[in-house]
């Protein structure tokens, strides 16, 4: 298909101005179909950040909770009793909650997540975590997500604010990033802090108490099967709780969002609708080429070419806009992505994979205008010359 590529290149290139505008086209629906896989993405891998952070080989959560958003607890002498299984060599208990936090200028409340467990034990991946481990345990003190919204305003080391009804020193910070149940962004405490700020609760809520935990994280010794100790465990525990390995327990998170919910549906109509505006759009930049041009066409038609040589030329032009369009695509995206990190704080990642997958909708996008504004070439007639 190539191997005339001068032609189509040159068909393009003659007019500059109107390959500028060609491309901004094509650009604005790549950008569009990065944007909404972006943001799908954004959102399931964001579910499952916190889930990626824990430490520990096996995991408890209440069998009734349908997603890590939901605040369902379960008994924490569930966890204990896990722990007299013989592989088990330790249990620690996670704690999820919500306060209002306080701006540090006083003016406005934003609901933030509170994520609470014994600082001394290694619970969390979070490197920020060991260095603030015996200062979390002083009281009213807060280690605050370097990538929370911007709406809760300063959260460097030192500053002072309120949490809940009760005043808060924040010690540092660590990075983790918004989620749908983080509203405005993660703090970290102790269990002990954690029931001192517990003064947002649904109506229906009774007060938290260290009896009922959210995730239980266990520790197994180094020579036990993996697969035997949650068999086991699985076995000896009720159940009104569920027993994961760190995989499961984030396929479970994923299965519940990209199908019991309605995100992977909603965005994938959005990026579809992304691949029908590049088809309108580069099918209007195809036929408009090739209707100013139309008398040429016929005149190569006139000297002996035939309707598969020209409509090689049109494919050519659609697959060459395809990729000149596609690289500023990459980096427009991937600024707009930088914004949406710091607007929203929810991961966005332009990974190969996806990013490929962009491109091959882009490539298809303007291969199947090129199909359909060929049609245009191949009824021109050599007496349109005349």
């Amino acid at each position: 298909m190539f191997k005339r590529l001068p032609v189509a290149w040159l068909n393009l290139t003659h007019k500059p101005s109107r390959l500028l505008l060609s491309l901004g086209g094509i650009v604005f629906a790549a950008v569009l179909m990065f944007m909404f896989t972006g943001f799908k993405h954004a959102l399931y891998d964001s579910q499952i950040r916190l889930i990626e952070q824990l430490n520990g080989e096996v995991f408890l959560i209440n069998s009734r909770r349908s997603n890590m958003v939901a605040p369902v607890q379960f008994s924490s002498e569930l966890l204990y009793q896990a722990k007299t299984y013989p592989g088990v060599s330790s249990v620690h208990p996670v704690y999820l909650g919500k306060a209002f936090w306080r701006k540090p200028d006083g003016t406005t409340a934003k609901t933030v997540r509170l994520i609470a467990f014994n600082p001394d034990e290694p619970i969390f991946r979070f490197p920020e975590i060991e260095q603030y481990r015996t200062s979390l345990h002083l009281p009213d003190t807060v280690l605050v997500d370097s990538r929370a919204r911007t709406e809760i305003g300063r959260r460097q080391s030192g500053t002072v604010t309120e949490l809940g009804d009760r005043q808060v020193k924040v010690l540092g910070n660590f990075e983790l990033g918004n989620d749908f149940a983080t509203f405005n962004g993660n703090l970290i405490t102790s269990e002990e802090n954690f029931l001192r700020y517990q003064t947002l609760r649904d109506a229906k809520q009774t007060a938290r108490s260290l009896d009922f935990v959210d995730i239980g994280v266990i520790f197994l010794n180094s020579q036990v099967s993996l697969e035997q100790a949650i068999t086991e465990i699985r076995k000896m525990l009720p159940e009104t709780v569920s027993v994961y390995t760190q995989q499961e327990l984030i396929n479970w998170e994923l299965n519940v969002w990209q199908n019991e919910s309605n995100i992977g549906f909603i965005f994938g109509i959005l990026t579809f609708m992304g691949f029908v505006i590049g088809i309108v759009l580069c099918y209007q930049i195809l036929y408009s080429d090739i209707t100013d041009n139309i008398k040429a066409y016929a005149t190569v038609k006139a000297i002996g070419y035939n309707n598969g040589y020209l409509s090689t030329i049109v494919l050519q032009q659609a697959i060459l806009l395809a990729v000149l369009g596609f690289i500023p695509s990459i980096v427009c995206s991937y600024f707009l992505y930088q914004f949406a990190i710091s607007f929203t704080g929810l991961i966005f990642k332009m990974t190969f994979e996806r990013t490929g997958f962009i491109f091959l909708m882009t490539i298809l996008m303007c291969i199947f205008s090129g199909f359909i504004s060929a049609l245009k070439v191949q009824q021109c007639d050599p007496a349109d010359i005349f």
